[in-house]
């Protein structure tokens, strides 16, 4: 819900005082690493058993897949870096496969690449909500991405809030086992498979609060850890993200309008009047009336679900297909200069089981509300902060009725690692705000802030000067000093300003 790759570059228990024995500790997997295959030459893939349930380590497993771009290195090979790209929902296998190439490149060879998909993900033991695609599709029939308008709130609630069923039944065990915490406790379980004594770490988005996760679990097994794209661990495993989510993509979309203007006629988008101004007439006019885009019905919930999307990367604003020229046909229809125009507004692709592993891991973490009309009040709160706020909010009304994991873990997020944390956040970043990754940076004692000046979502290999610093602390551990913030790209509208993208990949989920 929240994407495939954009381009190549989310409590302790009170045990009572019984004469009872220390619970076993989980086998140590070995993984059998075999080729992925002819179209992946040089990496290799394995699936391997980990327990189900951690309060019951030898009991009953699941499965997790991973994949691998060996060092290529070997003479100086320092260990292994685990990757997560985001969701929650996100494959650390297609990740690895698609991004390991050119990280081994970054990163010197020095590491064996790993990503896997994690517990009811991708190929590791995936939840299934529904028996087919077209039952899936059949689901979000007749309700919008969110509720916009009053007589849509309680169809859209009771529509949504219906998913917990289908993928708690009996037959799909893996729903009931789909928290963070657990993840982590995988994560280290893969850590040691690996032989490595400490962890190496590079995680975006939702991968963040994995990140922050494991550091608060496993304080003392931590050799490097980067986390880019901040989720904040203390809003996020309370519910209570829509506090930032309220605001953080109207503030980017602020800054997206604002460099339209400065562009002039290089952005399509803009006006004499201000792209602020055609902004507002256009969101509300759709809102009024839906248009048509070439074959395209673009309601006010599709027109905001597109801005957000669109506040990922900004590399895909300017130029006669981005994302400024898109909404400028949308303004030219809304304002009768052109009729139901075609433009290349697409959404996108489904991949498999991403809705409901989105929901296995939020609703297994987050005690979300129950009722609807809290659901109701909040988005309400939500509309207050922007137009987009509503849309972040309302999807959690699958989590309604589906209990949290018990091993869930909701802090303190505030342990002493036993090497340095670094925290990375774009000042405009519209799906994990910076005041995330100021947030981390000030609850773990032992980390250290990198900002970047910039827009976008995550900001390795978006921004050269954060990659470098990123490169150099996974390899040495050496932080950058205190209070770096690297520049801004130029702006993005401009023709004259080419990717500075090192190639690697930008992680477009949460």
């Amino acid at each position: 819900m929240r994407s495939t790759l954009l381009r190549l570059v989310a409590a302790v228990a009170l045990l009572p005082v019984v004469a009872v024995p220390a619970a076993a500790s989980p086998a140590v997997p070995k993984i059998d690493w075999k080729a992925c295959g002819s179209e992946y030459p040089g990496l290799d893939c394995a699936t391997v058993p980990v327990p189900l349930d951690y309060d019951n380590p030898r009991g009953a497993t699941t499965k997790v897949a991973l994949a691998r771009k060996p060092a290529s290195d070997k003479a100086n090979r320092i260990g292994t870096l685990f990757i997560n790209p985001g969701g929650p929902g996100g494959s650390g296998v297609e990740f690895a496969l698609g991004a390991g190439n050119e990280l081994d490149k970054q990163l010197k060879g020095r590491f064996d690449i790993v990503g896997f998909d994690p517990r009811g993900i991708g190929q590791s033991d995936p939840i299934h909500c529904f028996a087919s695609e077209e039952e899936l599709n059949k689901f979000f029939e007749g309700i919008p991405a969110f509720p916009y308008q009053a007589d849509q709130e309680r169809p859209y609630f009771d529509r949504l809030r219906s998913l917990a069923p289908k993928c708690l039944a009996a037959d799909r065990t893996i729903a009931r086992h789909m928290s963070t915490a657990d993840v982590a406790r995988d994560m280290d379980l893969l850590r040691q498979a690996v032989g490595d004594k400490k962890i190496s770490y590079l995680g975006f988005s939702y991968g963040t609060f994995l990140g922050a996760t494991y550091a608060n679990l496993f304080p003392n097994n931590i050799r490097a850890l980067a986390i880019d794209g901040v989720l904040n661990p203390e809003l996020w495993s309370s519910g209570r993200q829509i506090q930032s989510d309220r605001i953080a993509t109207a503030e980017e979309f602020g800054e997206f309008l604002k460099l339209c203007d400065a562009a002039g006629s290089a952005c399509a988008f803009h006006t004499p009047g201000g792209a602020v101004k055609r902004w507002e007439r256009t969101a509300d006019s759709i809102r009024k009336k839906p248009i048509k885009l070439g074959d395209e019905l673009v309601t006010y919930d599709v027109l905001i679900n597109f801005v957000v999307g669109a506040m990922y990367g900004p590399e895909g604003w300017g130029g006669p297909q981005g994302a400024g020229a898109v909404l400028d046909q949308i303004a030219d229809v809304v304002e009768g200069s052109v009729s139901a125009a075609s433009a290349p507004f697409t959404r996108e692709a489904d991949y498999a089981n991403g809705f409901d592993a989105y929901n296995g891991n939020v609703c297994a973490d987050i005690q979300m509300p129950s009722r609807f009309g809290e659901y109701q009040a909040i988005g309400r709160y939500a509309e207050a902060g922007s137009r987009f706020g509503p849309l972040w909010w309302w999807g959690n009304a699958a989590c309604a009725d589906w209990p949290v994991n018990d091993d869930r873990y909701t802090g303190p997020w505030n342990h002493r690692t036993s090497a340095p944390v670094l925290v990375v956040g774009n000042h405009f970043d519209g799906i994990t705000d910076f005041r995330g990754a100021q947030a981390v940076a000030r609850q773990l004692p032992n980390s250290r802030l990198l900002a970047y000046a910039g827009w976008g979502h995550t900001a390795y290999g978006r921004s050269g000067c954060t990659t470098e610093y990123m490169n150099n602390y996974l390899l040495t551990g050496a932080l950058p000093p205190v209070g770096t913030v690297c520049a801004a790209n130029p702006n993005p509208f401009l023709p004259s300003v080419a990717s500075v993208s090192a190639g690697l990949p930008v992680a477009p989920r949460r």
